[in-house]
């Protein structure tokens, strides 16, 4: 049987689309040729992208009822998408029981329980998976956060022997070329240049992503104009603000405004929760070396 999500396959370009971060062009794909066996996929990924838009109330009414276990595991993702972690995390392990054998459950199942902090669940849902590299470039995402580069690498390089060159394969190498520095910045830098530049891959995601690689190569200027496009292309990107933020204090120049900015648009954004984290450890240390000042 022919894989769908190969060169040849029926759900390249609205798949490509997706991880190309260009949801309305998702959304708006024209489905109705698709093969019967080829509906549902389709449709996971036009939800997907709805929620990522910003529909996830939408997203949740469109499924509720249905009893198809990748509908659900959208559902529960949307739930997640609207803050309600726990019953997502609820719906997600229900289904690793009786659907894990199931791609859809294993990769929103995956990133559902990976954002609820329930890594070692995520990771053993998503290695179930039959030769799916949505889930190798998410099982590659978590060993990044859990700063572990050497199972990252370790799941790249077993990839790319049977992926080849595909788009997902290329931005999982690109992830771990930032990670690991040197030449790969480099490397990374090309592959996301590609996408940003090229009409038919940019989109606000990939101007970001570049953005990075030119930020990791010292490349300021350069990345303030990538990250200035993506911010005319969609002004509330978060990922967008956060970048500009840091490259704001790369360079001198006073966090407030783009601070308040963030706060704004995703109070519970990583950057800032990161930011608090640290200058709650700093208020403690300084509290502490003031105690044995005055004694």
């Amino acid at each position: 049987m022919e894989d769908p999500y190969s060169a040849e396959g029926e759900l390249i370009n609205i798949h490509n689309h997706f991880h190309q971060g260009q949801y309305q062009e998702v959304v708006d794909f024209d489905t109705s040729s698709l093969s019967a066996e080829n509906a549902i996929p389709a449709r996971v990924l036009q939800l997907r992208a709805r929620i990522a838009l910003g529909e996830a109330e939408d997203v949740i009414a469109d499924v509720q009822g249905e009893s198809d276990p990748a509908l659900e595991a959208v559902g529960a993702l949307a739930e997640q998408a609207l803050g309600t972690s726990d019953a997502a995390v609820k719906t997600i392990e229900k289904l690793a029981q009786s659907a894990a054998d199931n791609a859809t459950v294993q990769v929103l199942g995956g990133t559902v329980l990976q954002a609820a902090g329930k890594s070692e669940e995520a990771v053993a849902l998503l290695s179930q998976h039959s030769g799916n590299l949505e889930a190798v470039a998410l099982i590659v995402q978590i060993h990044l956060q859990q700063n572990r580069n050497d199972l990252a690498i370790k799941e790249v390089t077993a990839a790319r022997r049977w992926a080849q060159d595909s788009l997902l394969v290329n931005l999982a190498e690109s992830w771990v070329g930032l990670r690991l520095g040197g030449d790969r910045y480099q490397q990374a830098f090309y592959v996301f240049e590609e996408l940003a530049q090229a009409p038919a891959t940019s989109s606000v995601r990939t101007i970001v992503s570049q953005a990075v690689a030119e930020l990791h190569l010292g490349r300021t200027e350069e990345a303030q104009a990538a990250l200035e496009q993506a911010m005319r292309k969609e002004p509330g990107f978060a990922e967008a603000i956060a970048n500009l933020l840091v490259l704001t204090v790369i360079t001198g120049k006073s966090p407030k405004e783009l601070t308040s900015s963030l706060e704004k648009v995703d109070a519970q954004h990583p950057f800032l929760l990161d930011l608090a984290e640290k200058s709650e450890l700093f208020d403690k240390a300084a509290k502490k070396y003031k105690a044995k000042a005055a004694a």
